[in-house]
């Protein structure tokens, strides 16, 4: 199977920041977004979509990242979420994620078919995760933070089996929401979790 490769990146300026995000339809948990530059002459191996790697693998690659590449990470909130919607919440993220870098990527190439509206060179590609590796190598950092932090969050508030949903709408988290009612980490503005709202006790 072919996996991402520097084909597409090759006609932009260096550095270049791929950038994608984890997190997007969970019920609960913030969106995370990773910024990543890396170096055409020393990366890890087996560099893919993160959703076509297994766990052990994932975590493996996003390990040798952290010594070999430059990464930024952002985030925005369950409450950021609520207030300006999911998609605006994605674009803040990455936003947030190039900043994080440190310095200004000399282009920036987007996962997805939009950029965030900012002020630097950059790119969408749709199936960028798929296509670049640059992109891809940012999936891989976004889902293992946030499944990371999902796992944290997961001994906060048991019983909603996040350390394996990670916040997605399995039946065993829907479950969970009518047994047990929403946390404050639910996305009160997601369709599901509203319609429970309005039948749960009021949050802290």
């Amino acid at each position: 199977m072919k996996r991402p490769c520097f084909k597409l990146e090759l006609p932009f300026p260096q550095p270049l920041a791929g950038v994608d995000e984890a997190g997007c339809a969970p019920l609960a948990g913030p969106v995370v977004a990773a910024a990543v530059v890396l170096d055409r002459e020393k990366f890890p191996r087996g560099i893919d979509d993160s959703k076509k790697l297994d766990l052990p693998t994932r975590e493996a690659i996003f390990g040798r990242l952290q010594k070999v590449a430059r990464i930024g990470v952002g985030m925005a909130s369950v409450e950021e979420i609520d207030q300006i919607n999911i998609y605006w919440a994605r674009m803040l993220a990455m936003s947030r994620a190039v900043e994080a870098l440190g310095f200004e990527p000399a282009w920036v190439l987007v996962d997805g078919n939009a950029t965030p509206r900012w002020q630097r060179p950059s790119k969408a590609i749709i199936s960028g995760d798929a296509k670049c590796r640059s992109i891809a190598a940012a999936s891989i950092v976004a889902k293992v933070t946030r499944d990371r932090i999902m796992a944290d969050y997961a001994r906060d508030y048991p019983g909603y089996g996040w350390e394996t949903n990670r916040g997605y709408p399995t039946p065993a988290h829907i479950r969970a929401l009518d047994e047990l009612g929403l946390t404050p980490l639910h996305r009160k503005s997601f369709g599901r979790v509203r319609e429970r709202a309005q039948i749960s006790l009021p949050l802290e």
